[in-house]
């Protein structure tokens, strides 16, 4: 049973190794499939084959959309060498030699979205990936002759604005990123030119989200980091985080013990303080050993390895 007639020009490699590793999937889930080239003034001719025995619509469905994936591929690709420069030049004017280097590498990796999803940016770029690749698919299903470079040139255009989403939400991204860099620099600097009024403060969180803030010997501290801030009205709801960073950099303590992080709702406190105090920082587990940044990353990757 023939699947698919594919065409494409000159030497590419990927398009064959693509169909191969299409081949070799379907394999796993039980579909031996066959492929036949031949080669007329550079313009390659491929078939994909499957035995009448195993053929039904599940192995084409899935076939074709492995095929979308590949072309998925090779139409992110086109937009990235073609129109990528074109649409940050003309939308982000203001984006500098450095800056356009950056988001070129980032853009890519976006477009691909391959690997273990890391945060909601990622979810999005997935969202609009699937997008793309349905739209790809339903040419597929329609058409039994797949001319790669027409398919790629033609179609491109349908998905333009996808391609474009991505990059719009990628620049946002990297703009927040690099104002929050910005932000912790300055944090760390004038934490750097403040001198140390307090040995040692330890945070933990509450069941119900209110953080404790600690000295050395134990003596709740909360509102004495309220106090060294001058004008500023204390809400447990709204801007305690805001509180305690200003409080810290206030106090500039020389060591910062983090309790039982897993009870913190919201992460980016300690992110902030991480960021902002570096070594300082240590975190604490109830009735085990006090650990450094580095080393509780240690461990849970070396959990991660063994799951």
């Amino acid at each position: 049973m023939l699947l698919k007639d594919i065409v494409y020009n000159g030497e590419r490699e990927d398009v064959i190794d693509g169909l191969e590793y299409i081949k070799q999937n379907l394999e796993i889930k039980g579909a031996k499939l066959g492929i036949s080239e031949s080669v007329e003034n550079r313009t390659h001719f491929v078939k994909i084959f499957c035995s009448d025995e195993i053929f039904n619509s599940k192995v084409e469905h899935n076939f074709n959309l492995y095929l979308s994936m590949l072309l998925y591929k090779f139409m992110s690709q086109e937009f990235y060498d073609k129109k990528l420069i074109e649409f940050l030049n003309e939308n982000y004017f203001f984006l500098k030699g450095e800056e356009l280097k950056d988001l070129k590498k980032i853009c890519k990796d976006s477009f691909l979205c391959e690997g273990k999803i890391k945060d909601e940016n990622e979810v999005y770029y997935i969202n609009r990936k699937n997008s793309i690749t349905r739209k790809i698919l339903q040419c597929v299903n329609e058409n039994a002759l797949i001319n790669i470079e027409g398919f790629v040139t033609f179609r491109i255009k349908e998905m333009e604005s996808d391609f474009q989403a991505i990059v719009d939400k990628a620049v946002e991204k990297y703009m927040i990123d690099k104002e929050y860099d910005e932000f912790i620099n300055l944090l760390k600097y004038f934490v750097d030119i403040q001198e140390s009024k307090i040995d040692e403060v330890n945070i933990s969180s509450s069941i119900n989200g209110e953080y404790i803030i600690k000295d050395k010997s134990g003596k709740d501290i909360s509102e004495e980091l309220v106090k060294e801030l001058k004008n500023t009205k204390y809400n447990n709801k709204d801007n305690q985080e805001d509180i305690i960073i200003s409080g810290l950099i206030t106090l500039a303590p020389r060591s910062i013990i983090i309790h039982n992080i897993d009870d913190f709702k919201k992460r980016e406190l300690i992110d902030t303080i991480s960021n902002v105090f570096e070594d300082k920082v240590k975190f604490c587990d109830d009735d085990a050993e006090i650990e450094s940044l580095d080393t509780k990353l240690e461990k849970i990757n070396k959990d991660l390895i063994k799951v």
